[in-house]
């Protein structure tokens, strides 16, 4: 069985990929993730998932090497973590009663062999009121998440719906992800 890396020290990942029976390793890659401003958010995650792919793949030559990175992108804009209460809060506020992309960039790397892709998933929030807001960053779930919000936890109160893959929403395209790793594992080494 050929060894796979998950270039992530995120839980959730973690967790998707577990859910699927995979064995792997997690070995965090250390890269700048500074957007390039004259990049399109699909162009920057798509790189960026490879760029955590690719961190010091010399090292793990032989292994599957998988980088993730996702996004939440509203009006070509992209929403990423939130430094503080009053970004989590702007950043609610602003999703609420609209439509917005989750975009998931993802390397993987086997040998000589490249695969980058992104998947987009969409997601409509309720028309939220500032108290609704308010309560759930005091839950403090919205911290560490891309858009201020974890539609797998507390957060999925504020959805009025989703379309795509929920798993991409979570963080991890793990349908996609699967048909990479089965066409890696059907090859002849």
């Amino acid at each position: 069985m050929k060894p796979i890396i998950l270039r992530s020290g995120s839980p959730r990942r973690k967790e998707l990929l577990e859910r699927e029976h995979y064995t792997f390793e997690i070995i965090v890659s250390d890269i700048d993730e500074t957007m390039d401003k004259t990049k399109t958010p699909f162009e920057n995650v798509k790189a960026l998932g490879l760029k955590k792919a690719s961190f010091e793949q010399e090292k793990y030559y032989g292994s599957i090497l998988i980088g993730c990175d996702t996004i939440v992108v509203l009006d070509g804009v992209i929403y990423g973590k939130p430094k503080d209460e009053l970004d989590a809060f702007q950043m609610l506020k602003n999703l609420s009663n609209r439509t917005h992309q989750v975009m998931s960039g993802v390397g993987i790397i086997y040998k000589e062999k490249v695969y980058n892709f992104v998947c987009v998933s969409y997601v409509t929030f309720k028309d939220l009121s500032i108290e609704e807001i308010l309560d759930y960053i005091k839950t403090k779930e919205c911290f560490g998440k891309a858009g201020s919000y974890a539609i797998q936890g507390l957060g999925k109160d504020l959805i009025k719906s989703y379309e795509g893959s929920l798993d991409n929403i979570i963080g991890l395209p793990v349908a996609e992800i699967k048909k990479v790793l089965d066409e890696i594992y059907a090859m002849e080494d």
